[in-house]
């Protein structure tokens, strides 16, 4: 099996879940999605295997992107829109593993993938 991690380098959580995944020995596709933002059909797979239906699950609501955009009352499109067009709000790191996913905050949680 082979691990993606959605990841910001900038981000020490997701530098954690890397190292991590690197000590762990498993083959690892680093996605930087800042770099590559994801589609909005990658989100939804993304969500998926997270097991989750809510976006704001995944939302960095504590960016200033997420107030200056307003979206403390958006519904599930809105989010998903502005996931792809502003992908800093995506939440980091997230792993995802022979179709499951977990975030990594704290990034042991990763661990669970395995």
């Amino acid at each position: 099996m082979s691990a993606t991690i959605w990841h910001n380098p900038r981000c020490s959580k997701s530098r954690q879940a890397k190292a991590l995944l690197e000590e762990l020995g498993d083959e690892t596709e680093v996605r930087e999605y800042l770099k590559e933002p994801p589609t909005r059909a990658e989100l939804e797979e993304l969500l998926a295997a997270l097991g989750l239906e809510d976006p704001r699950a995944i939302v960095r609501t504590g960016e200033d992107a997420y107030k200056q955009l307003g979206l403390a009352d958006a519904t599930a499109d809105e989010l998903l829109d502005a996931l792809v067009e502003h992908p800093i709000l995506l939440q980091r790191p997230i792993v995802v593993r022979d179709g499951s996913a977990v975030i990594g905050r704290p990034p042991e949680d990763v661990r669970r993938l395995f």
